[in-house]
């Protein structure tokens, strides 16, 4: 009977401690973050109902054309809490990824969120590394109106395969998805990753990785 017992917790435990591994539920209509509250919490303060207004679920802008006139050729516009406060508690947000022809938006992982990625227009290569010890690379060819998907916590990518402009929007199943880009991470991080380290982990010469901190 006591053995029972404690499978029956021991599951119930595990079931709560998947059922936390995503954005909260909210427990009432909405929480538009407040901006000025000096309250830390795992997300953000809820605002004074009474003050909200539909300015705080509201914005504007994605359909202008992003810059991408950088090294990668691609813009990512991030639509999440900390532009539309009233996301908070919601557990999604949005994007709209511009490319460049032949831009890239390069390796890159959500640690809070699951993306499903519409093409807009043009045609993009989209794919994403399964963990270790596989690192499978499972990867397709869109088209305007396809849709992929990329996992919470695996690394992805898409890059323009055309001459010409396109354009892809994404939703994300966290109010802050978050965003690791890989290259920038390792060569860019402040203060700078010891270059042994990085040489010894990426099988490469000093120079070479001295050169590539320089880049990020």
């Amino acid at each position: 009977m006591a053995t029972n017992i404690f499978i029956l917790g021991f599951l119930l435990f595990i079931s709560a401690s998947i059922v936390l591994a995503s954005d909260q539920s909210p427990l009432q209509d909405f929480c538009v973050a407040d901006e000025a509250s000096a309250v830390l919490v795992n997300g953000a303060a809820c605002k004074d109902p009474t003050k909200v207004q539909a300015e705080d679920f509201f914005t504007s802008g994605l359909q202008l054309r992003g810059n991408v006139s950088n090294a990668v050729g691609s813009l990512v516009t991030l639509v999440n809490v900390a532009r539309i406060p009233g996301l908070n508690t919601l557990g999604i947000s949005l994007a709209r990824i511009d490319y460049a022809p032949r831009g890239l938006n390069p390796p890159h992982f959500h640690p809070r969120a699951t993306e499903i990625f519409t093409v807009i227009e043009g045609t993009i290569e989209a794919g994403f590394i399964t963990s270790n010890p596989e690192n499978r690379l499972i990867k397709k060819v869109l088209n305007k109106g396809d849709v992929f998907v990329f996992p919470m916590g695996l690394i992805h990518f898409q890059r323009n395969l055309g001459n010409n402009y396109a354009v892809a929007k994404s939703a994300l199943s966290s109010q802050n998805p978050g965003i690791v880009t890989i290259a920038k991470a390792v060569f860019g991080s402040n203060p700078d990753i010891p270059s042994d380290i990085l040489a010894k982990a990426f099988q490469l010469d000093l120079n070479t990785v001295n050169s590539l901190q320089t880049k990020f």
